[in-house]
């Protein structure tokens, strides 16, 4: 478990993460928690006195990385950018993907799409798996399962995806 206090910031101009509020994670720590690794990753613990389980790390280069704070992590701690936050966190190896059996039957019935899927970052998978559950009608979670396969056959992650069915 790693402890330390932080400044919550702000991206102004920063493409996709124009807004978001986040505490930045220097590498020396970054390396404490997970060692040799560059790629997102899960965390657990305290911000401040408030409990948290699955939260990504995200890098962000020369090995620093970011952890996102939602507005409702914000509203929970009363503290939004320019606030200190204490935070003491670990990586979390407890955080799995619930895969819905919709969509899982459809990975048994092409092998390779189950292989890809399992490849991708855990947040990447919950990216997918959210989408699919927040479908308000069986039609639209139909379709969204179909693209979310199709996308694995291609080797596409979320983001790839959503790009390409917006063309």
């Amino acid at each position: 478990m790693v402890e330390f206090t932080a400044m919550m910031l702000q991206f102004a101009e920063q493409g996709e993460k124009t807004g978001w509020t986040y505490i930045d994670i220097p590498a020396d720590i970054a390396q404490q928690l997970k060692p040799g690794n560059k790629k997102s990753f899960r965390v657990k613990g305290m911000l401040d006195s408030l409990p948290v389980t699955g939260m990504a790390l995200m890098p962000m280069g020369d090995g620093n990385f970011i952890l996102a704070l939602k507005a409702e992590v914000r509203k929970a701690l009363h503290k939004n950018a320019g606030a200190m936050l204490h935070a003491k966190i670990e990586e979390d190896t407890d955080f799995k993907i619930e895969v819905p059996a919709d969509l899982q039957e459809c990975f048994d019935d092409e092998p390779e799409t189950w292989d890809f899927f399992n490849s991708l970052p855990k947040s990447h998978r919950d990216y997918f798996v959210k989408w699919i559950d927040s479908a308000k009608t069986s039609e639209t979670r139909a379709k969204r399962i179909v693209n979310t396969v199709n996308a694995m056959l291609r080797k596409w992650t979320y983001s790839v995806m959503m790009r390409n069915l917006r063309v």
